[in-house]
Formats: structure tokens, C-alpha cells, sequence
């Protein structure tokens, strides 16, 4: 099955994710916490994902990642979010919940979030 949107822009460098916990807003749900700020500079939605060591072995963490980008690329897709930045947190239920919970709670967390 291809892939019909293409995911939005990376997060890559430890600074921005620091950057967005110090001074974004922060939303925790079921499944994940959300850290969302506007940098007027940037043109395009950029979004990072990450798990800590805390929820289990690489082989869950990067489930969980997977999982969190994969809801995030469909539901940023349709969104015109010019200079938003996200950092999506994985928890450890991240990797087991039903996928269409995660996405649920992701976009109602986004909703909230971008009002």
C-alpha cells in the first residue's frame, strides 16, 4: 500500500527539542505528551518524536516512535501549520494501545493545542 501524504519536517537537533520543553506549551494524554510552540521564522510544520529509556528496550521505544509518526503524518497531513513545531513523547503505553485511540487522543490533543 503506498503512502498518500507525505510526512512533515524533522526535528533533529537536541536544542529544539530542549528549546520546546523549556518554552512550548505542553499537553499530556493516554498514550503520549505533546510540546507545541510557533517559531515565526520557520515556513514549515516540523515535528520530532522520542522515548526515553524508561519505557522499555529499543525494540518498544521504536515501536512506539512508529507508531507516533505514523499518526502524526496522517493527521498533520491535511493542516496548514506554518512555523509550528511539535515534540511528540512517547509513553509506555504508546507501543500497545489501539491505534485508533492514539490517533484519537493525538488529534484532539492538536486541536487544543493549535486553538
Amino acid at each position: 500500500m503506498a503512502k498518500s501524504q507525505t510526512p512533515p519536517a524533522r526535528l533533529t537537533r537536541r536544542a529544539e527539542f530542549l528549546r520546546l520543553a523549556s518554552g512550548g506549551k505542553k499537553i499530556a494524554r493516554h498514550g503520549f505528551v505533546l510540546q507545541a510552540a510557533k517559531d515565526g521564522q520557520a515556513e514549515v510544520l516540523r515535528v520530532g518524536y522520542t522515548a526515553t529509556k524508561k519505557i522499555g528496550n529499543a525494540v518498544i521505544r521504536n515501536r512506539a516512535k512508529r507508531r507516533l509518526r505514523e499518526a502524526a503524518r496522517l493527521l498533520l497531513a491535511g493542516r496548514s501549520l506554518p512555523g509550528v513545531e511539535l515534540v511528540l513523547i512517547a509513553r509506555r503505553e504508546t507501543g500497545e494501545m489501539e491505534f485508533s485511540r492514539l490517533t484519537q487522543n493525538l488529534n484532539k490533543a492538536l486541536d487544543e493545542v493549535l486553538a
